[in-house]
């Protein structure tokens, strides 16, 4: 695909990131995401894979630089209202995603805040189960689900709202190997979504990507697959 200007979707420039007394984790960062991109994102632990995900997000943000999504600059909580509603991020640990006291009303939690109506989203809901290998999973407690389970369960709370992007904080961490593939050919069959996944799973990055970023010391570069 041509990298035209009007399809980006992230640009981060000349950013600057440090959490309380500690290094900066960012220094002058850049970064751009394009429409259509699926990139994997490798890198030791504490090299700001994860801080990169929350700073897109606005959990995070920044002491300098700029973030532009969408074609607009995003500074402030309501400057990314939308950008949750485009951009779904599955967190690493399940348990920081998951809130409602049942599967159904956890999935249904995203369609409903996105105005769609009961019936739309018991239709949603049902499609997402399903496609997740979860149908009857739907008055299961959240809390008493399996390690695995929760996972499936947060990234259909994701998939539930229909994004434009994903950006995945270890999908597959903890998961058996028919969990994985399942989930990988969720990714490859889903032709409009285009993705970041921070993963240490190389296998499953070649599955599901088209290039590999690896960061570093507050840098990113793009390595072979």
């Amino acid at each position: 695909m041509t990298k035209r200007e009007n399809e980006t979707v992230i640009k981060i420039t000349d950013l600057s990131f440090a959490y309380p007394s500690r290094d900066y984790v960012f220094k002058k960062f850049n970064f751009d995401f394009f429409k259509g991109e699926r990139i994997g994102l490798v890198g030791p632990n504490g090299s700001g894979k994860t801080t990169l995900f929350h700073l897109i997000m606005g959990l995070l943000h920044p002491s300098e630089g700029k973030i532009e999504i969408f074609g607009k600059e995003r500074k402030v909580e309501n400057d990314f209202v939308e950008v949750r509603e485009k951009i779904g991020l599955v967190f690493q640990d399940p348990d920081d995603q998951l809130f409602s006291p049942t599967v159904a009303e956890d999935i249904a939690f995203g369609p409903l805040n996105l105005r769609k109506n009961r019936q739309e989203t018991e239709k949603i809901l049902k499609e997402t189960l399903e496609t997740l290998g979860l149908a009857g999973f739907e008055d299961r407690i959240t809390y008493n689900l399996s390690y695995g389970e929760k996972r499936l369960v947060s990234l259909a709370t994701v998939l539930s709202m229909q994004p434009e992007v994903l950006l995945l904080d270890e999908p597959t961490a903890w998961l058996d190997e028919k969990t994985i593939k399942r989930i990988a050919r969720i990714l490859n069959n889903n032709s409009n979504l285009s993705y970041v996944i921070i993963s240490h799973d190389k296998k499953f990055l070649k599955e599901t990507t088209n290039c590999i970023y690896e960061m570093r010391n507050g840098e990113i570069k793009i390595k072979k697959k």
